[in-house]
């Protein structure tokens, strides 16, 4: 979960020199940057350097990076006008430095470990083209969803039509692995996501089950809609540190594969204390098969490098892996 990045020296030091957009955009340094904790931890997986929001400039809805406060929307689209004007693309051709990317890093990987792809799902992409930000409540994007349903439903097939494509884009280009990140979902209810979001996201799926390759569904705060996710599909559903690995497991059915859940916070925490809730997610899993280890969001920027190989080392003992 957010293998890369400020936690690092490394990250830091490139970041000084260029913008995260820029090493999004140039496959030498995004490359650079994926293998950064490759090279300094004991992870299974790498994970591709890129950002989520990338396909929305190509839609029409440009953004940047504002320091200190996370993504900005140029101009958030409120209306169904807005909604109706953002324009369909060829991930292939606007978004081929990726694919770049992605062929670079295998040749340096040279089968070390697997590459996991990723986009981001309907929801999340579309919240942040309406709120134009990071939000609390989502009103602005709630509003056009009740109010406008099918404006809504249009702009979430175009957006499911645009990560298919890309998703399979980066199969092709040899991730071994994809990671679809819902990020903000967990503000729905059920009812809600089974209405508005289930359709769209589960055509996703749908789209890449003939491709072969293991699929993972991540959310955040999703712990009453796990069914749904599984239902949307994913080989492995992503559970966040709020519920308990052996009940989300439960939510989820034991048929898939599940990957999580330690508090990314508790990475901040005197070792001995981050092992005891890494014993415990590990218990949880009781060792079946198809429990990935990982947090249950992101690593936090001041964690201590030390702290997150020291779990990673750990995992691997306590696993005899």
């Amino acid at each position: 979960m957010r293998q890369a990045g400020r936690y690092m020296s490394e990250y830091r030091e490139l970041r000084q020199k260029h913008s995260l957009l820029e090493i999004c955009r140039t496959p030498d340094l995004a490359t650079t940057v994926t293998l950064q904790p490759v090279r300094r931890i004991e992870v299974d997986a790498a994970i591709l350097f890129s950002d989520l929001l990338l396909p929305l400039e190509h839609m029409g809805i440009p953004f940047d990076f504002v320091a200190g406060e996370g993504p900005a929307i140029e101009k958030p689209l409120r209306t169904e006008a807005d909604l109706a004007a953002v324009r369909r693309f060829e991930p292939r051709e606007a978004l081929g430095h990726v694919l770049d990317t992605i062929r670079q890093v295998q040749r340096e990987l040279a089968g070390r470990v697997p590459l996991i792809g990723f986009a981001g799902a309907p929801f999340t992409l579309a919240s942040y083209a309406i709120e134009g930000g990071h939000s609390n409540n989502f009103a602005h994007t709630k509003a056009l969803m009740y109010g406008h349903p099918a404006a809504w439903h249009a702009f979430c097939d175009l957006l499911a039509d645009l990560i298919g494509d890309y998703l399979v884009a980066q199969i092709e280009a040899g991730v071994n692995a994809v990671q679809v990140f819902d990020s903000w979902v967990g503000a729905l209810n059920a009812p809600d996501y089974r209405e508005f979001i289930l359709p769209h996201t589960r055509r996703i799926f749908e789209r890449l089950e003939p491709l072969g390759v293991p699929t993972i569904h991540f959310g955040v705060g999703t712990g009453s809609i796990l069914g749904e996710i599984r239902e949307a599909g994913g080989d492995v559903i992503g559970a966040d540190w709020r519920t308990p690995l052996d009940e989300a497991w439960t939510r989820i059915g034991f048929d898939r594969a599940i990957q999580g859940n330690l508090d990314p916070t508790l990475l901040l925490a005197p070792l001995d204390r981050i092992l005891t809730a890494t014993d415990e997610v590990l218990e949880r899993a009781g060792g079946r098969p198809g429990h990935i280890f990982n947090l249950g969001h992101g690593i936090l920027p001041m964690t201590p490098v030390e702290h997150v190989q020291a779990v990673a080392q750990y995992v691997h003992q306590q696993t005899h892996i």
